[in-house]
């Protein structure tokens, strides 16, 4: 058992939901695999140049049940509070991500901060980008317990 406090407190009810103009989040599961795929798949270097995933080395190439594999661990993730991500949908349609986890101990620049916060949005969704960033901004201020999220900034 881990001495680490827990990312949320017990008694915190995690949002289900947030509502934006043009898009909506949901929780990411395995219901989204097919079209989770064909939206980060489709614009692989386009979440590469977004804020907040130079650090990162994903989007690589996978198949259709690696992918599974992980809408699957963070379905686990969030049901055992321990990490969020959301789909990023406009109607059914997957139009990217937002994930919601403890900083990374590798990344000595988050030091001090409570979550790492990164979204994604498809390539030929790029303008939603900027919404996304601002609802969520305001979210994670307004509905969330953390103090000091790290959620990098969008260009203006």
């Amino acid at each position: 058992m881990s001495d680490d406090p827990p990312f949320v407190p017990a008694d915190f009810e995690v949002p289900d939901t947030l509502v934006g103009l043009g898009w909506r989040l949901e929780p990411l599961g395995p219901e989204h695999n097919e079209r989770d795929h064909a939206a980060w798949s489709s614009s692989i270097d386009h979440i590469r140049a977004s804020p907040g995933w130079a650090v990162s080395s994903w989007p690589t190439e996978m198949s259709l049940a690696d992918n599974l594999g992980d809408l699957e661990m963070h379905a686990r993730h969030f049901e055992e509070r321990v990490g969020f991500t959301y789909s990023v949908l406009d109607g059914d349609d997957v139009v990217g991500c937002l994930y919601i986890y403890p900083p990374s101990d590798r990344r000595p620049e988050l030091a001090g901060h409570d979550a790492e916060v990164r979204s994604w949005v498809r390539a030929d969704r790029a303008e939603l980008d900027r919404e996304v960033w601002h609802g969520v901004s305001r979210w994670l201020a307004e509905a969330w317990p953390f103090t000091d999220p790290h959620y990098d900034q969008r260009p203006t």
